[in-house]
């Protein structure tokens, strides 16, 4: 070989690995967050989901369902950690300090959304401080009332009607301060042109109590809690948050039906994880999620549930959590709503 040969031989490798250094940046660029170094044998040990709520929620109740089947589909175990605490921020603020290595997952709920905002702390950021990995559940609502106290109230329209005739502000509840309830509430007030006045409890459970008993005539609630006492005839049903609400309040039209078109105010949850997981491993998790949610099963657990499966990918989980994230804290904002 001549020496001008062996200069372009060294010349073209020297272009070569600079075009493969180019493209693996582009590449990486592309996925900001994601390593996509990955162990072909994972998952090889336990995998854990965290959880920033209670043991028994809706969140809870679907890690542990999807959790199961992932396992089974995997072939490892899968185990659900509970962290409670300030609507979920303290568990996902731990979380996202978690190792970035596909054993360390959770199932993101959308109470921890708004939780910085409303605790007026910057624990993390919903739309860049963890990675999507695919839409789990959506977990519908209905503005529910006791029909002792509203007996010819069974609809929305006549409930505005009472709260504009009423006198003083009609009180409603909700979970408590900066819950969905709350927010869809409030929102649905300034589109509906009424007033109710919001009266907070510390959780579902306590406020369905005095919503029975009449303390509280109205409650904007997840289905889940108000589901037994509605079909035990304590508490009446008027509106659905949106469409799936019919799956587990079959005939209820929903909040969108009754004058207010596009209003939806589902809430929902989806699976995470850290920021700089190998894509590979987020990847195949996506793929199974879509086929585990498929299964009408596992769809069946959900209902009982109260959740309704509902699976969407990572890209459009993430666009969905950046929306969501813009028209709530909007609200909490512009009402002054805060946890403190």
């Amino acid at each position: 070989m001549t020496k001008p040969q062996a200069s372009a031989n060294k010349i073209n490798r020297r272009h070569l690995l600079a075009a493969g250094a180019a493209g693996a940046a582009g590449v990486l660029g592309a996925f900001p967050g994601i390593s996509f170094a990955a162990d072909p044998a994972w998952p090889d040990k336990l995998v854990k989901i965290v959880v920033a709520f209670p043991p028994g929620g809706p969140t809870d109740t679907a890690a542990r369902i999807v959790a199961q089947k992932l396992s089974e589909r995997l072939g490892q175990t899968m185990i659900v950690e509970n962290r409670p605490g300030a609507s979920g921020s303290i568990g996902t603020a731990a979380f996202i300090k978690s190792p970035a290595d596909g054993y360390n997952l959770s199932m993101f709920g959308m109470p921890a959304l708004l939780a910085p905002l409303l605790f007026n702390n910057n624990a993390y950021d919903v739309r860049k401080d963890f990675l999507p990995v695919a839409t789990v559940y959506d977990l519908p609502m209905a503005i529910v009332i006791n029909p002792r106290v509203l007996p010819d109230v069974t609809n929305l329209q006549q409930l505005i009607a009472h709260a504009k005739a009423a006198k003083t502000p009609l009180n409603y509840t909700s979970s408590g301060t900066g819950s969905f309830g709350h927010l869809s509430m409030e929102q649905l007030k300034d589109l509906g042109g009424f007033d109710m006045q919001h009266i907070p409890y510390r959780g579902s459970a306590p406020a369905v109590t005095d919503l029975i008993g009449g303390q509280i005539p109205v409650m904007f609630a997840d289905v889940v809690a108000a589901l037994p006492h509605i079909q035990a005839g304590k508490l009446r049903a008027i509106a659905g948050s949106s469409n799936k609400a019919k799956l587990l309040l079959p005939g209820i039209k929903s909040v969108a039906e009754q004058g207010f078109a596009g209003f939806d105010a589902d809430t929902w949850g989806g699976l995470v994880a850290p920021l700089g997981t190998p894509r590979p491993i987020i990847d195949r998790l996506n793929a199974e999620l879509k086929v585990i949610l498929a299964d009408p099963e596992l769809q069946k657990k959900l209902i009982g549930a109260g959740a309704v499966a509902s699976y969407q990918d990572a890209q459009t989980m993430g666009k969905r959590l950046a929306s969501d994230y813009e028209r709530w804290s909007k609200i909490a904002k512009d009402k002054k709503i805060s946890a403190l």
